[in-house]
């Protein structure tokens, strides 16, 4: 099967979030089943470069429709940890994808409805026929409604397209004329049963128009995709979600294991795994280098050689993420004699100055370090270092970092949210055997709930050490991989193209 992913993202070269992550692991795996998989994204001038192979110019002089003129593109073609990805770079005046950064930018709306067009007539002029065109978030959303009231209509009509939402606190509302620009009449698409916004109807919704015009709809975890369906997690689209039940489902991210895994991660000083770890308790083996780890990044962070564990926080520093319950394990954990890293930054200035401030409170603290730029080596080095990772979400789609600290031994204490939920069972109140328990997990977003969860992980650190250890193997022998997933999403494509045929043959068929 040939499947196209269209989006605003892809690790490790464009990179903010899971999203980024989601595109190459899922095509990879895709790839590796033995599809044929490309990608395209816009190409940002702050890519690393250096990550793509044989990058070459595909389409010298791509015209597309913008704002009532035809502007010029480059399309540069290169391979990405084995994948071919397509760049599209515009020769537009505003130098959309020239700005140093990936979002942020006031004229978001125009950057990526002007990419999700030239995306299209990309593929129509190439031409590049996909039995399956999946498109990613808002940002490129705009394509199912371009591609079913235009280009399906220009004879483009073999591919079925797939929305996966990764992130419903972000829709891509914008006003009807913007539309315009791409070549579609913004008022017809201001209906409710079309592109209106549930709650400003004067505003186009470009995320409910791929809810709206895709074959099927999927999110990133089974318990995200109930959560979206009330009004809490819809953000407004749950009425159309509900409405769409029908072509919408939850499937959970999987975790690429060939960048993910202590027992081969070129950013770690030591390797260590599970399956090397013997069941007699006199040689255990590989995974006592994690405290070799553990070691060296006390050294290199200037915490104190104590006995006592360490709790990791990996985020970005934003509400969703539980800002306030961060800053309150920062204080508890020392007061129950444990250490503390936080390594996240924030877009926002108020959260980032704010935590700024507890930078330099705490820049003299032998059991807290605070760091508030990416740095990708050091997160590894937190990861395998760690004995315990907090994700107090608010409310978290699926969340990768809880997957990542499993791999690596580090228990996870999380909110019980969306794919966490989905991932992180309860050592003492799931009901489960403790064999399929990973971790600790608390229900409401408090200081007391976080405490209950994070006092009994300290607790068993603390007291029962053999108890700990098996916890911590629990989790690195859970399996979330990408290949159940993606068998997944190879149901819902191939659905898709079934029903399709079916309708063909339906339609051909003489009727009377």
């Amino acid at each position: 099967m040939h499947i196209v992913h269209i989006a605003s993202e892809l690790a490790p070269l464009a990179k903010v979030g899971g999203l980024a992550d989601v595109v190459l692991g899922l095509s990879r795996e895709l790839s590796w089943k033995g599809h044929d998989v490309d990608i395209i994204i816009p190409k940002y001038d702050c890519i690393d470069s250096e990550q793509i192979r044989d990058l070459t110019m595909d389409y010298k002089d791509l015209m597309s429709f913008y704002d009532g003129e035809w502007y010029s593109n480059t399309v540069w073609m290169g391979w990405v940890e084995n994948l071919k990805v397509y760049f599209i770079d515009p020769h537009h005046p505003k130098f959309f994808f020239n700005r140093g950064c990936f979002y942020g930018c006031e004229d978001d709306i125009e950057r990526f409805l002007y990419f999700s067009r030239a995306a299209m007539e990309f593929m129509f002029k190439k031409p590049v026929a996909p039995e399956i065109i999946h498109l990613h978030d808002w940002q490129t959303a705009v394509i199912a409604p371009l591609y079913m009231d235009m280009y399906s209509k220009l004879g483009y009509s073999k591919p079925k397209i797939c929305l996966t939402i990764h992130n419903m606190e972000y829709q891509g509302k914008c006003a009807p004329g913007d539309l315009n620009k791409i070549g579609l009449d913004g008022r017809a698409y201001l209906e409710p049963a079309k592109m209106q916004d549930n709650l400003e109807p004067a505003l186009i919704n470009l995320l409910k128009g791929g809810i709206v015009y895709s074959s099927s709809v999927t999110t990133v975890s089974p318990k995200y995709a109930k959560e979206v369906l009330l009004p809490e997690g819809g953000r407004g689209l749950e009425s159309t979600l509900n409405q769409y039940q029908d072509k919408f489902q939850g499937i959970l991210n999987g975790l690429d294991y060939s960048y993910w895994n202590p027992e081969i991660d070129r950013f770690l000083p030591a390797h260590f795994s599970a399956r090397e770890v013997p069941s007699t308790r006199k040689d255990k083996n590989t995974l006592d280098k994690k405290g070799f780890i553990k070691k060296l990044l006390r050294e290199r962070l200037y915490l104190s050689e104590d006995h006592s564990p360490i709790v990791a926080c990996i985020t970005r520093l934003v509400p969703q993420k539980g800002i306030e319950l961060i800053k309150h394990v920062m204080r508890h954990i020392v007061d129950k004699r444990g250490q503390f890293i936080l390594l996240g930054s924030s877009p926002i200035p108020s959260i980032s100055e704010d935590f700024h401030r507890l930078k330099h409170q705490y820049s003299d603290n032998p059991h807290v370090h605070i760091i508030l730029h990416h740095q990708e080596e050091l997160a590894h080095l937190i990861y395998a270092g760690s004995d315990m990772l907090i994700v107090p979400s608010i409310f978290e789609p699926c969340g990768l970092t809880q997957m990542i600290a499993l791999k690596y031994g580090t228990v996870p204490i999380v909110r019980k949210t969306g794919g966490l939920a989905d991932t992180i069972v309860d050592v003492d109140f799931s009901g489960k055997p403790f064999e399929q328990t990973n971790g600790y997990v608390f229900d409401n977003p408090d200081n007391q709930g976080i405490d209950s969860a994070l006092d009994r992980a300290v607790h068993c650190w603390f007291q029962d050490p053999e108890k700990w250890r098996q916890i911590m193997l629990n989790g690195m022998t859970t399996d979330f991989s990408w290949n159940s997933s993606a068998d997944l999403y190879m149901g819902i494509y191939t659905k898709g193209l079934e029903k399709n045929k079916l309708n063909d043959s339906t339609a051909s068929k003489p009727r009377g």
